[in-house]
């Protein structure tokens, strides 16, 4: 009889230790108020017990920190009051429940602005999350607008489709032009609802058999912002500073009109990065940086 008790025993904690063991293999998700308004939307549910912005985040902190000496993978996501009321009232759920909210932020893995969990402090989580979230919101407008524009009443093609394959051919054509070293671009397209900027950055060589080296989040967020900008046929701009050990930064530059990219001369790189975008007031050129004329990147297309 005590050998099988302790036969028993061994068995439970086999089990016990099994499902531990799998539990590290089932990834987490944590929504996130990061804004101190929506953290004060949600203290308007009695079952959201919070009370004060910075606790809480200090508590989710100290969550993420636990899940992690477990072993268990978790993502963060950027939890929004709104969406949540308006998912709540599409599916018929009662907001006020924490049941709800995992509900949500369950979904908000799939669909949401997310970051993996790599032991960030929060402060330095939330402007990251942040960060993504104005990245994709800015990718899905880009690419609704690439949608929407329309086919050419001359040749019937899609304009949006077209665009993008020139963005693509300029941003191989704007990589491969650069000297070696690393490249900072920055594209920014104004609209009727918001200004789209996509960031950008590459490290290249000298040797002919190095391919540049380029992020692809990165590089589709910028090539479908660009391409916006030359399917709008509206105003935009693209720099590129580029960096590279035993010179100073070159800086080149060029406009979108019309459709087309069009190199700036370095009088315009120039008047353009020592400008203030805000105030029209002149900045003070950096030391050490040289302005230089942009070089072609862009072939003519059929749709201006």
């Amino acid at each position: 009889m005590r050998r099988k008790t302790n036969d028993t025993g061994t068995h439970r904690t086999r089990t016990t230790d099994r499902r531990r063991t799998l539990r590290r293999e089932v990834p987490g998700t944590v929504g996130l108020l990061a804004d101190a308004g929506d953290f004060a939307a949600m203290r308007g549910y009695r079952s959201f017990t919070f009370d004060d912005h910075r606790d809480y985040l200090h508590q989710v902190d100290g969550l993420l920190r636990s899940l992690a000496a477990q072993g268990i993978h978790t993502t963060v996501a950027l939890f929004d009051p709104d969406e949540y009321a308006q998912y709540c009232g599409e599916h018929g759920l009662d907001p006020d429940t924490a049941e709800t909210r995992a509900r949500f932020t369950a979904e908000l893995a799939g669909s949401g602005a997310v970051l993996p969990y790599t032991g960030q402090p929060i402060d330095e989580l939330v402007p990251l999350l942040v960060d993504e979230a104005v990245r994709q919101a800015t990718w899905e407008y880009a690419t609704g607008l690439l949608t929407e524009v329309g086919r050419c009443a001359d040749c019937g093609e899609d304009i949006g489709r077209a665009s993008f394959e020139r963005a693509t051919d300029a941003l191989e054509r704007l990589v491969a032009g650069a000297p070696p070293g690393h490249h900072h671009f920055v594209c920014s397209v104004p609209t009727e609802a918001q200004q789209l900027v996509a960031v950008l950055h590459a490290e290249t060589t000298d040797d002919p058999d190095t391919p540049p080296r380029v992020e692809g989040r990165e590089g589709l967020d910028f090539v479908t912002v660009l391409a916006a900008g030359l399917a709008l046929g509206g105003p935009g701009g693209l720099v590129v500073r580029s960096t590279a050990e035993g010179r100073g930064d070159r800086v080149h530059g060029w406009r979108l009109d019309r459709g087309r990219l069009i190199a700036l001369s370095a009088a315009a790189v120039f008047n353009a990065y020592c400008t203030d975008a805000d105030t029209g007031d002149p900045v003070a050129p950096e030391s050490g940086v040289e302005y230089c004329p942009g070089y072609e990147v862009d072939a003519p297309g059929p749709h201006h």
